[in-house]
């Protein structure tokens, strides 16, 4: 410890000290190096401050579902994944070493720990896990008094979890102590209450000078692991922001490359002509085609070629969100998208899944056999699977677009705001070719 709350001693040190003047000058140096050890900033790990990032929204969630404290619960993450980096996580996206138990009906895999080859609960994503470690401590008697404490106290939740027997580790939970005060974890504790707010300077170590590690995911099971429906797993996804909610007016960077957000209604070839770009090349810039003409919805405008690469390894798909919407998110070309994650046009991803921006990291996934589940295969992977809203069919009057030259079925899906899945299931379309004076129908909201 740094400070020693001992009056006695410190009543001793005052009178030796006034009995040797000599030596007031040197023991109050002394003190103060001391006291300079103890104030030295914890140098940060990017691969720690990686796993915060990419998990604390699903912390807070969890904790004002469940109220497991956040910090408890990102410090558990941390310590038993090893910043996301175990083997353990990556082939079961296990984040909090829960063992198979005698209940455990779901996916299963078998990992050394205590003892040789024990058997460990797997799930389809880490939002189940996270999902199931909330669960499993709410839910049982042995943490039933952990709930009795003041979130905010996590210190006394730590030891709590050590006494109930969650880890064998003696020094379980002052690792989980060390964590949190080390990386400000209580923080989301405080915003999961309402007593804080993440403002720009407390969104904890994004600055863009720091190296992000590449973080490979664990492999995607189609198993129902943990008892959770993928209509359940849809309804835990963040929604996507409004676009002026989440950028700066004017221009700006997304992945090195300029970029503003533009107005519904814009003409693309004004937008040419203010940014002094050849409309073809703000075109192909922005993997648009000329009967993109008009902006229909408030939309990211790149001034530059989008990149090949993105800045991190993944994006998490959000509900509301379309692969183009990630391409223009991550100002990363669609077309490498499309190709990292082995999709074809019109296929769109299932929120909740990992989309891959980097060409490595989506070989490695693919090579321990992750795949990415989409909206139309849900029916298929999981019999009980119910589509919700956004994609069920709808029962208001269709508009009748007859196809025109050049047209394709993404640009009419564009210009009418509508997702290209459900324009092809309206129109019961086996592929993606169109013949000039097809009748579509098209369902506006």
């Amino acid at each position: 410890m740094c400070f020693v709350n001992d009056t006695r001693r410190a009543a001793a040190d005052q009178e030796k000290m006034n009995k040797y003047p000599m030596t007031r000058k040197t023991t109050f140096l002394v003190w103060l190096c001391a006291m300079s050890v103890c104030n030295i900033a914890v140098a940060q790990n990017p691969t720690i401050i990686q796993y915060i990032n990419t998990y604390k929204a699903l912390a807070i969630q969890e904790m004002q579902r469940t109220g497991v404290p956040a910090s408890i619960k990102l410090a558990q993450g941390i310590l038993e994944t090893q910043a996301g980096q175990s083997d353990l996580v990556m082939r079961s996206n296990n984040h909090f070493g829960i063992k198979c138990k005698t209940a455990w009906a779901g996916n299963k895999v078998y990992h050394d720990d205590d003892a040789r080859g024990e058997c460990f609960r797997a799930y389809s994503s880490a939002a189940d896990s996270y999902r199931d470690h909330s669960d499993f401590l709410k839910n049982s008697q042995r943490y039933a008094f952990l709930f009795h404490i003041n979130p905010e106290h996590y210190k006394e939740w730590a030891k709590g979890l050590k006494k109930a027997g969650y880890a064998t580790n003696p020094q379980y939970w002052q690792q989980l102590v060390k964590y949190i005060e080390d990386y400000n974890l209580n923080l989301y504790t405080l915003v999961a209450l309402g007593k804080r707010t993440l403002t720009n300077e407390e969104l904890m170590y994004a600055s863009a000078d720091l190296q992000k590690p590449a973080i490979v995911p664990a492999v995607i099971t189609t198993g129902n692991a943990g008892g959770a429906s993928a209509g359940d797993a849809i309804a835990t996804v963040p929604q996507a922001e409004p676009l002026k909610a989440k950028y700066p007016a004017g221009t700006f960077s997304i992945n090195d490359t300029k970029v503003m957000v533009a107005d519904a209604g814009t003409p693309l070839l004004a937008l040419a002509e203010q940014y002094n770009i050849r409309y073809k090349h703000l075109l192909d810039f922005n993997d648009l085609s000329e009967e993109n003409d008009i902006i229909r919805a408030d939309q990211l405008i790149f001034l530059e070629r989008k990149r090949k690469q993105g800045a991190v390894a993944f994006h998490t798909v959000l509900k509301g969100e379309r692969l183009y919407d990630i391409a223009q998110g991550e100002g990363i070309r669609l077309e490498s998208l499309m190709e990292y994650n082995r999709l074809q046009p019109g296929q769109e991803p299932m929120p909740g899944q990992k989309i891959y921006l980097q060409k490595e990291s989506a070989q490695q996934a693919f090579d321990a056999g992750q795949q990415v589940i989409l909206m139309n295969d849900m029916a298929q992977l999981q019999p009980g699977f119910q589509q919700n809203e956004t994609w069920s069919s709808p029962a208001k009057p269709a508009v009748k677009h007859i196809v025109q030259s050049k047209e394709t079925l993404y640009g009419i899906a564009r210009k009418y705001e509508v997702e290209i899945t459900r324009l092809r299931n309206w129109n019961n379309l086996q592929k993606d070719d169109l013949r000039v004076g097809q009748e579509l129908l098209i369902y506006k909201n």
